[in-house]
């Protein structure tokens, strides 16, 4: 039955009862090296099948794992096989992106797992054992040539070396080897010349893996491939060159086309629509009257005008900046062949499979990083790959359009193939880190053997001057630097306090460490964090976190910089929270731009933008927990981790911690519900509890229940108070506090929850030496127990005032937060230095501000007697001066500071930027929740009200009071 299947894959004619008997009746490693489009994904399903063979059912305790470079590989994948093996039993879990926290328990339950190789170490980094690593038994690789990518071939490489070198763990721990399930690999490759070093990687100890080399002369479409060389003077930039090839084009597709579909690859989405635009206007399709009707409906469902007036000339432009829904409908038109032609950017050559008779290249130059870059042999291959469709043709085109002086060179690179080699060297340091906090590597020659199992090791013997090493060195030679290279970077984390090394050079991870593994975070981002100072202010912090290495791949177009401006600085529009100086001329100032435009909830119009922002914030999510993570372990940091901490629920809640859009955090409602509820005064969870469910609706112009759903959301929301109260216990340096949190509708929340289980408040509490006094997490389901949380917490004296600052921090809601300042009592006021302060002019003090004196506690102080009292001798010895106390006996009566005076004003004002800091946050929430225009009104109101208008009120001469003769 299955030679039958494999028959109708005429790609492998040659090689085909080889591949099935290696594939089906063995379990050694294979690596496949085809032409792309080939139909490769049979070769997966023979190593599944041969799996389910082996395997004893209930299948419980096996797992496959695709691991495939894009996530468009994986979606299309993870469809076709949910369809193939869904009916006899097999579960498939797709795991892309920055999914949710339950990835763990929903692979508990897979047979099949599909992912890509960031996503795969992400999540393995996260575990706390291998137990799940070790039941993988079959780990097929698709697209394996990806290894040469600079930017994420490291991260392929890793993941299979981690696996390789868990199977290799468990043969030294278990003495019978038979217990230990045996580990596959399949990968597939396009045509690369060295697929050996491939096999020779994924080979184990025991036998060498099976490499099979597919050639192009196998196809069963013949692939025609032809160079053209354009003339470009020197004084012609990169985009001018690009422009001008637009207009040759019509000419290539009519020469070769042979009027069938044509896919036109180019380097930007902006120059995707531009050399779409062109060709309408130079060519014209030949169309049937039934295809002219079925591009009319797609047309008609189009959200892009642009690209609807196009596709009635039979031409269209796809890439990832468009809506979802228009490149499904642009995919399907041009699938059944009524659209001839379609631009596209390279992005499209990896993801969704479109074959068409003609695929063109327009220009081997594209953007990348803010320059023009050549593509790679591997984008080209890719690329021309699409070229030829088997159940319609029996011969394909492939036109390279290039400038005359690098034609040679593509010639060339046609005929032959560039050599695949790893790029791990450049991204060592993040995966020794990872490697170390999973415990796979534990000293030097762990590490050297961990090595070993990597591509990088087979490379560098076989080629040592592409790493920097000298050509005539022997294999101990070239161990001996890979070993030097291991300890510049393990040296690297241990300058940075990421790992400890002792004098044996056994290595442990610090919790620093954890968190760069855990959270996935570049080693270049945590050294940037280094440099805080720990007073760092949400601006600050924000400008910081826009120059993360996470952010990298996010690029600053030209036709975005008019929107971005308008963001940052426009007089007539809303605007973001901290303007930039100057003008948006950056990627560091566009991510800045972007995460403030969403947090401010100003609307951006631009697709691409908003794509652009959905990114920034999934990376930007794990990087902000990192940071609240990383600054808790420090000490003199308060108001960086209080702001951290802030910042991170706010890219959670994608809202400011201000903001009077709390209601877009609620279920069922979106931007424009939450703009209603906004303009109606509904700017805070309490507002919303205590309207009328009927009036709600009428704002919301929805029908009955939704007001009551939504009123029931928000009474089910966690509702906390925080009571502060000083213990007797107290000295002149230390005092203690008592802290309470209650849940006040602890019993509504017994029933229902709109939070989740994981829901938990931090409290957070510094001094104003910004020093942190205390910092914990508090889960719901603690204080769910209970209903209030009681904690004794000392408080060191602090220099510059006594005042601290206590906050109770929502992890996934704005609107819950409480931010208090607190004044603690000592048993003797504070020395300022050695100077004595004195102050002569005496106000009136709130009775939370004094500070009760002790002689004994004071060193004493030089004063000039001549004209004063004896107590205001006392007073000055002391610093002090003389309270309010109307005591007629100073000096016996029973006030402390009668005796020794209080603090001086200037002192008891605490004028400092951290006094500043908690008058901010007491006026916070307050003042961000009224309009500049309605707290004007509120201050004229209260003016009026302070005057004493009863002076002004006749009063007859009978009721006045008689007086006296």
């Amino acid at each position: 039955q299955f030679r039958s299947i494999f028959k109708e894959f005429p790609y492998f004619n040659y090689a085909q009862s080889k591949a099935l008997d290696d594939l089906l009746y063995t379990d050694r490693n294979f690596v496949i090296c085809a032409p792309t489009g080939s139909g490769k994904t049979v070769m997966f399903e023979l190593a599944i099948t041969r799996l389910l063979m082996e395997a004893p059912l209930p299948w419980l305790n096996i797992k496959v794992v695709y691991m495939a470079p894009i996530k468009a590989l994986c979606s299309q994948r993870f469809d076709d096989w949910k369809e193939k093996f869904g009916p006899i039993g097999l579960i498939c879990k797709e795991l892309t992106g920055d999914t949710v926290m339950d990835d763990l328990f929903e692979i508990h339950h897979a047979h099949i797992i599909i992912t890509t190789p960031e996503k795969w170490d992400s999540m393995t980094r996260r575990w706390r054992d291998n137990s799940i690593v070790q039941l993988v038994r079959l780990f097929l690789i698709d697209e394996v040539h990806v290894i040469k990518d600079e930017s994420r071939g490291a991260t392929l490489e890793v993941v299979v070396s981690r696996m390789k070198t868990v199977q290799s763990s468990l043969w030294r721990l278990l003495e019978n080897h038979a217990t230990v399930p045996p580990l596959r690999f399949v990968a597939v490759s396009a045509t690369i010349p060295n697929a050996e070093d491939i096999a020779e990687w994924l080979s184990d100890s025991k036998m060498p893996a099976v490499c099979l080399k597919i050639d192009e002369d196998q196809r069963p479409v013949k692939l025609r491939k032809i160079v053209l060389g354009f003339p470009c003077s020197d004084n012609q930039t990169e985009f001018k060159f690009d422009l001008t090839l637009n207009y040759k084009i019509a000419s290539i597709i009519q020469a070769y086309s042979e009027q069938k579909p044509a896919l036109v690859f180019c380097a930007t989405r902006k120059g995707v629509q531009q050399a779409a635009s062109v060709l309408a206007k130079d060519a014209k399709f030949l169309l049937s009257i039934e295809q002219k009707q079925r591009l009319q409906r797609s047309a008609n469902a189009l959200k892009d005008s642009k690209l609807r007036d196009l596709l009635m000339y039979g031409v269209a432009y796809h890439h990832a900046g468009m809506e979802i829904s228009d490149r499904k409908l642009i995919e399907g038109a041009f699938t059944v062949g009524d659209l001839p032609v379609l631009f596209t950017t390279s992005t499209l050559a990896m993801g969704v499979n479109l074959p068409a008779h003609l695929v063109v290249i327009k220009s081997t130059l594209h953007y990348v990083g803010g320059v023009f870059q050549e593509y790679s042999e591997t984008d080209i291959l890719q690329m021309i790959g699409r070229a030829g469709r088997p159940q319609f043709d029996t011969t394909a085109t492939a036109v390279i359009m290039t400038r005359w002086s690098t034609r040679e060179k593509y010639i060339q690179m046609l005929n032959g193939a560039d050599v695949i080699e790893s790029s791990l060297h450049k991204h060592l340091v993040e995966h020794l880190n990872a490697e170390i906090v999973l415990h796979t590597v534990t000293d030097v020659t762990v590490a050297l053997e961990w090595i070993r199992s990597t591509f990088l090791y087979i490379r560098a013997l076989k080629n040592p001057t592409h790493y920097g090493f000298s050509s005539g060195l022997d294999k101990i030679g070239i161990e001996a630097k890979l070993q030097e290279l291991c300890l510049k970077n393990l040296n690297d984390l241990s300058s940075f306090d990421l790992i400890r090394m002792d004098e044996a050079n056994n290595f442990k991870p610090t919790e620093t460490g954890r968190l760069m593994a855990w959270y996935y975070i570049a080693f270049d981002t945590v050294k940037q964090f280094f440099t805080m100072k720990g007073t760092e202010t949400l601006n600050e912090l924000i400008t910081m976190i826009s120059n993360c290495a996470e952010f990298l791949d996010v690029k600053l177009r030209t036709n975005e910089k008019k929107i971005l401006n308008t963001l940052n600085k426009d007089k007539d529009k809303i605007t973001i929270r901290f303007p930039m100086e100057g003008k948006i001329k950056t990627r560091e100032m566009k991510i800045n731009c972007l995460i403030q435009a969403q947090l401010g909830c100003i609307p951006i119009q631009d697709f691409t933008l908003t794509q652009d922002t959905g990114r920034i914030f999934r990376n930007g999510l794990r990087v902000t927990r990192w940071l609240s993570d990383f600054l808790a372990s420090c000490k003199n940091n308060f108001s960086a981790l209080l702001n951290s901490l802030i910042l991170a629920k706010c890219f959670r809640c994608r809202l400011w911690e201000n903001s009077l859009h709390v209601s877009k955090q609620l279920e069922k409602i979106g931007v424009s519900l939450s703009n209603a509820m906004v303009n109606a005064g509904l700017t805070t969870f309490k507002k919303i509890e205590d309207i009328n469910a009927r009036e709600l609706e009428l704002i919301l112009n929805r029908h009955p229940p939704f007001g009551n759903q939504i009123k029931e959301s928000v009474l089910h929301l966690p509702k906390y108070e925080l009571d502060i109260e000083q213990l007797p216990k107290y000295s002149d340096t230390l005092a203690e506090i008592l802290v309470t949190i209650k849940l006040i509708n602890y019993e509504q929340l017994q029933k229902k929850r709109t939070a989740t289980d994981f829901h938990y408040v931090t409290l957070v509490i510094g001094d104003a030496d910004n020093r942190v006094i205390f910092n914990q997490k508090i889960l719901d389901s603690v204080l769910l127990k209970t209903g209030n949380w009681m904690k004794k917490i000392e408080v060191k004296r602090a220099l510059k005032s006594e005042d601290i600052s206590i906050n109770l921090i929502s992890s996934d809601y704005v609107g819950l937060d409480i931010q208090q300042a607190y004044t603690a009592l000592y048993l003797a006021p504070k020395p300022v230095g050695s100077k004595v302060v004195t102050n002569q002019k005496l106000k009136a003090e709130s009775s939370r501000d004094v500070c009760y004196g002790s002689p004994q506690s004071l060193p004493a102080a030089k004063a000039d007697t001549g004209g004063i009292s004896k107590q205001e001798i006392t007073y000055k010895k002391y610093g002090n001066r003389e309270c309010n106390h109307r005591c007629k006996h100073k000096d016996a009566c029973g006030h402390d500071c009668c005796k020794t005076g209080v603090p001086p004003k200037s002192e008891m004002n605490g004028d400092s930027k951290f006094s500043l800091y908690l008058a901010d946050l007491r006026s916070r929430n307050s003042t961000s929740s009224v309009p500049p225009v309605k707290r004007l009104k509120m201050q004229m109101l209260n003016q009026a009200q302070n005057v004493d208008l009863k002076q002004f009120v006749f009063t007859p001469r009978s009721l006045l009071p008689a007086l006296p003769r």
